[in-house]
């Protein structure tokens, strides 16, 4: 019943997202909400997540076969799955974000080395080519080829969140980005969001052996940690530039937690993606099915997280007065994403679990690995 229920789920996200992808391609941008003040939206926020969901399950995969944490091997190959699917999805999300698609090559064929998305381009590509490399050698029984891929591709999940970050922390015109905690605030998110994801996979999609308890314990006791961590982290980003109450931090900040849309950060991040997790952990983390809900939450509404990170900034005017100025429907400082938007999001998810299944489905076809049940 659990799986027709699946598939049925995955169908509706698989053809809203075909629709969606279908108006990209025949209207370009133009139903989306985007204006010139507001160049970056939903799908900029939605590819940091997924990029952040990729790095964190990498993370699992290089605990179990490069730290020697045995508890976490088994899950290894699931880890790899979602890291390359979560990448796969991320890239996608933001291609699509392009005004011209077509130019994507012209990384490779025309870079410039000064240039921080270059530098990202270039550390997505050396980190799919890892997390690869690692699948094959599971796949093969190659050992040494797993472990080498992934010490490969450990610095490259410090880097490439970081780099994130860090073009964000680059745009001096946004004084909420502009800030060198930016990089760390992407890469400590990213992997808490994603080994919170491997958790929620592991209790209910891992083979359940004689260790599966311990295993679902050792995860949620590190997402409760990281849970706890982020938390004075985030205490630090926002408390910090609101203790005089002035400037745009402060004006940016007052609207993520009273704005029109305060719900997103205390009802979606805070509530659902915060409390709700830290408790179900830290009362029951025996319990696999409460250990498991917890990380679909703490991974799943982390995107409301990637949304104030994106657009708050971007909704307050740089010169009082401006917004006043002119008059143009793409001249305005609000932003609320559009159903056609959604709808891309919605097959970015789809593909997602498409590279997922499939590469979970072709590892236990080949009888080398029994990664689901």
């Amino acid at each position: 019943m659990s799986r027709t229920v699946g598939w049925i789920l995955f169908a509706i996200l698989a053809l809203v997202g075909v629709v969606g992808v279908f108006l990209r391609f025949t209207s370009s941008r133009d139903l989306a909400a985007y204006g010139s003040y507001i160049p970056w939206g939903l799908w900029v926020a939605t590819y940091i997540f997924f990029a952040g969901l990729s790095a964190g399950a990498f993370v699992v995969a290089v605990l179990g076969h490069v730290f020697g944490v045995e508890r976490l091997r088994p899950v290894a190959p699931l880890a790899l799955a979602i890291a390359l699917a979560c990448l796969g999805a991320a890239l996608v999300t933001v291609w699509f974000d392009l005004g011209h698609m077509e130019r994507v090559l012209n990384v490779f064929l025309r870079p410039h080395f000064s240039s921080m998305m270059a530098w990202m381009v270039w550390l997505y590509t050396a980190y799919a080519i890892a997390t690869v490399l690692a699948l094959y050698g599971l796949w093969r029984g190659l050992p040494s080829l797993t472990r080498i891929a992934l010490m490969v591709g450990t610095p490259l999940v410090v880097f490439y969140p970081g780099a994130a970050g860090a073009l964000f922390g680059t745009v001096v015109a946004q004084s909420l980005w502009h800030s060198p905690v930016f990089p760390i605030l992407f890469l400590f998110g990213g992997v808490l969001s994603g080994i919170a994801l491997v958790t929620f996979a592991t209790v209910f999609f891992s083979r359940k052996d004689k260790d599966y308890t311990d295993r679902v314990w050792l995860l949620g006791r590190i997402t409760l940690g990281l849970l706890l961590m982020y938390l004075l982290i985030e205490w630090a980003e926002y408390s910090i530039p609101m203790w005089y109450q002035v400037g745009h931090e402060f004006e940016a900040l007052m609207g993520v937690l009273f704005g029109p849309y305060w719900f997103v950060f205390w009802i979606f991040h805070l509530s659902l993606g915060m409390i709700i997790p830290i408790l179900l952990l830290a009362l029951w983390p025996r319990n696999p099915l409460a250990v498991g809900i917890a990380g679909l939450l703490a991974s799943s509404m982390f995107l409301s997280v990637r949304l104030n990170l994106v657009i708050p900034s971007q909704v307050q005017p740089q010169l009082e007065g401006l917004v006043n100025a002119y008059r143009d429907r793409r001249l305005s400082y609000t932003y609320l994403p559009t159903l056609f938007e959604w709808s891309v999001v919605a097959f970015s998810v789809a593909l997602a679990i498409a590279i997922a299944y499939g590469v979970v489905w072709f590892l236990n076809r080949e009888k080398k690995l029994e990664v689901t049940q």
